[in-house]
């Protein structure tokens, strides 16, 4: 079992910024591809970026394409989503996943999840 430990969420004003952690102690955390879902109240689990094991390769969903940016310290074990010019939209429970040799997907049964981190966004 892989255990991912999500900080950094809370309350923030429409147009602040915020930085989510996700740690993988005790774990070899480079071999992981990892990714960020958000599941906002009364809706369906949505992705919203994703890091390949190397940091190579990064995307996005489009509705944070341009104000999010996913990143990795494999040397620290941990993974970052920096969240800026936030919106009401994006208030949602945020969960770091991980995945050995793929993508994480909601539909793989191989994907790691934590526990999630509240974020929200006041107008």
């Amino acid at each position: 079992q892989v255990r991912l430990v999500e900080t950094g969420g809370g309350l923030v004003q429409a147009g602040g910024s915020l930085r989510l952690s996700c740690a993988v102690p005790g774990r070899t955390f480079s071999i992981y591809d990892m990714a960020w879902f958000r599941q906002a109240p009364g809706k369906e689990r949505t992705f919203v970026a994703a890091i390949t094991w190397s940091g190579g390769s990064t995307s996005y969903s489009d509705s944070v394409k341009g104000r999010f940016t996913i990143s990795r310290d494999n040397a620290q074990n941990t993974m970052y989503l920096q969240m800026n010019s936030l919106k009401p939209e994006d208030t949602a429970v945020y969960y770091c996943t991980a995945d050995n040799g793929q993508i994480p997907s909601i539909y793989s049964s191989t994907t790691y999840w934590g526990q999630g981190t509240q974020v929200t966004v006041s107008s």
